[in-house]
Parts: C-alpha cells; structure tokens; sequence
C-alpha cells in the first residue's frame, strides 16, 4: 500500500466530499477518526466504498489528537493528511501522482536523487504544501495567508502532531532528526473551505481563542492588559492589512485582519474569567 489519506472529522457531513472527492482515485486507503459525529458525516464517508475505514472516537478539545490517531492507524508508505474542508487541487494531485511514480526531476527545491541503475528516486522524506484559505467569497493571496505552508505529505513514521497547540502542523520525529534537510515543496495548492460563512469563522474563532486561553492558565502565564489589549492587536494588524498588504483581498482581507487582531481580546478576557 503506497499512500493513505488521513481524516480527522466531527459533524462535517458539509464538507467530507472534499477531500473525498478529490483523492478517492489517488489513495490506497481513507483513515477516517470521527469524534462521534451526530450528523450523516459517516454514512456519506462510507458511501465511497471499500477504501475508507472509519474509526469512532471520543471527540477532544486538542483536535490534533484525533488527527494523530488516523495517522497511527495508516497502513500505506506515505501519508497524505487533509482536514474534512479542504481538498487538493488538480495542480497538486498530479504532482502527488508524479512523485509517488517516481517521475519528478530535481528541480522546484523537491530533492531527488538518481539510482544506480538510473532511474529516479526519492531522498525527500516529507514535502511543505501551499494552502490557499477561501474566507467569506475568495482565496486570500495576501495577508500573510498564501502560500500557507504546512507539512501534509510525509512517510510513515517520519511525522506526529506534538497535540499541545491548536496552531501547531505535524513535527519530524527525533528519529529522523537529521532528515530535516530533505524535505522538499510542492508546488499545487491544498484548497481550504473553511470560512465560507462568517458565522462558520465565529464558531471557530471562538473555539481557537478558547483553547489559546487554556493553553494559556496551563502555562502559569498571565497575559498583560496593555499587551492584549493594545499592543499585540495593532500590530498583528498592521503587519496582516498594511505590511503583508491584505488590504489588496478586499474587504474580506480587511475583516479577516480585523477579527484575527482581536482575538487577544478575547484570549485575554476568558483568561481573566476563569482565573475568577
């Protein structure tokens, strides 16, 4: 078994056909974690046939770890990781295909290597994937959001998710320490519908505010007033609406540079709430 897609998924019966659809004829096997969804996120998962195992779960704050649990339970050689609302453009499943065929040159910073018998090989043992995030009614190119680069495409073994940040990406193991020169990029996009409704952005924003609080209180760090309040909001949002000109997506760039200054706001205050 060459590649297996990993899911990690809670109530997403909305959004499971996209990477469904767009990888079912890439993969050799869907590890689904589901968090014990109330929704038809199973039912419709399964509906793709033979491919796909399910396996239900409890469904933790750090969703990480549900994430680093299908990865565990990967069987193939590689493992290509997506979350349930994003899904891999034509651009980068042809490169995935290429590469696992052993067809890409050295070239586009991806390291390769010739065999003896001429043929080429891979020496990469994971690859940075460019992300483009849809908010509201477009990709955001600016901002600092594109390229969004993330590990996604690693073999098996080389990867886990450190599950102490609801921020954080997949880490290279300290057993493959020294392979961290070998990973490469790709060029096609993963394509993220995350925020497609700003009540859908509300919900997760709230979420990730919440658990950077948490994380936070579990630390022993009290943040300042003057810092979440007034320092760090500004600048975040120079830097994300002037510096990285995220004024150029439009008003979905303004607003997306708005509410993600402000979360120190909120981060500061449930801080403050649950210390009382």
């Amino acid at each position: 078994m060459k590649l297996s897609l990993c899911i990690a998924t809670y109530n997403e019966e909305k959004f499971i056909h996209y990477p469904l659809d767009s990888a079912i004829d890439l993969v050799d096997e869907v590890v689904i974690v589901d968090g014990g969804s109330t929704d038809k996120t199973i039912e419709i998962a399964k509906k793709y046939g033979e491919k796909v195992r399910v396996f239900v779960e409890n469904n933790p704050p750090m969703f990480h770890i549900n994430k680093q649990r299908a990865i565990e339970r990967a069987q193939g050689e590689w493992i290509l990781q997506l979350d349930a609302d994003e899904e891999l453009s034509e651009e980068l499943k042809t490169e995935i295909a290429s590469l696992l065929n052993g067809s890409i040159a050295n070239n586009n910073n991806l390291t390769m290597e010739q065999s003896n018998n001429g043929t080429i090989k891979q020496s990469s043992v994971a690859y940075y994937v460019p992300r483009k995030n849809f908010f509201l009614t477009r990709f955001l190119e600016k901002g600092g959001q594109y390229p969004d680069y993330t590990i996604r495409l690693y073999k098996r073994g080389v990867a886990r998710f450190p599950c102490k940040s609801v921020h954080e990406n997949v880490e290279i193991t300290p057993a493959f320490g020294e392979a961290k020169g070998k990973v490469g990029y790709l060029k096609g996009p993963i394509l993220h519908y995350a925020d497609k409704k700003f009540s859908r952005y509300l919900v997760r924003w709230n979420r990730y505010t919440s658990l950077d609080a948490d994380a936070l209180i579990k630390e022993g760090k009290r943040p300042s007033l003057l810092s979440y309040f007034c320092i760090k909001p500004k600048v975040w949002f120079f830097n994300t609406y002037i510096r990285h000109k995220g004024f150029m997506d439009g008003f979905p760039g303004f607003v997306f540079a708005l509410f993600s200054s402000i979360r120190f706001w909120a981060i500061y205050v449930k801080v403050w709430q649950k210390r009382h």
